[in-house]
């Protein structure tokens, strides 16, 4: 019950970035407010290598890899749209496979990240934090990229009211 929750959850963060990818072009995905600020395109592929690091053979190596450059994942550099996607389809596919493989026996196994121990339970929460910190930062830039022509991705404002009259119209689910 618990990892169809976190699947549940992480796919609805998924999907908000997915659409915010979608939203705008190559330069807004790269585009940083100043050299202190990361890009859209920066934050995906932290939150890809992060994924990759952590969740690749969880239970026989620590989830911070030798061979990750996390340093690197937040040097600025240009990426397509078509190439940030792939980055980021990536570390998804890698979370998924790894979450989907275990079994509720699995959850109070201990891993570790940076040598620290962690029961499964408390490392998934971890990222259950971490990946959705990150995806509003990023919806948050898209936002003020895109200004008044943003399309809300929840309840727009000042439609509240409305939004919850046709949900309480409906039966319960």
């Amino acid at each position: 019950m618990y990892l169809n929750s976190v699947i549940k959850q992480l796919n609805h963060f998924k999907s908000l970035a997915d659409k915010t990818f979608d939203r705008l072009t190559d330069e807004e995905l790269n585009r940083q407010y100043s050299k202190e600020t990361n890009s859209i395109a920066t934050i995906a592929k932290h939150i890809s290598g992060n994924m990759l690091s952590r969740w690749t053979n969880m239970f026989t190596e620590d989830g911070e890899k030798t061979w990750r450059e996390r340093d690197a994942e937040f040097e600025h550099e240009f990426i397509t749209k078509d190439k940030l996607i792939s980055i980021w389809k990536k570390g998804w596919d890698c979370f998924f496979e790894a979450i989907n493989a275990l079994t509720e026996e699995d959850l109070e196994r201990v891993i570790y990240i940076r040598n620290e121990p962690h029961t499964v339970v408390d490392a998934i929460n971890r990222q259950m934090a971490h990946y959705p910190y990150h995806i509003g930062q990023m919806v948050l830039i898209g936002i003020q990229l895109k200004g008044p022509d943003w399309q809300s991705m929840s309840i727009p404002k000042g439609a509240s009211d409305s939004f919850n009259e046709a949900k309480f119209k409906g039966s319960k689910l």
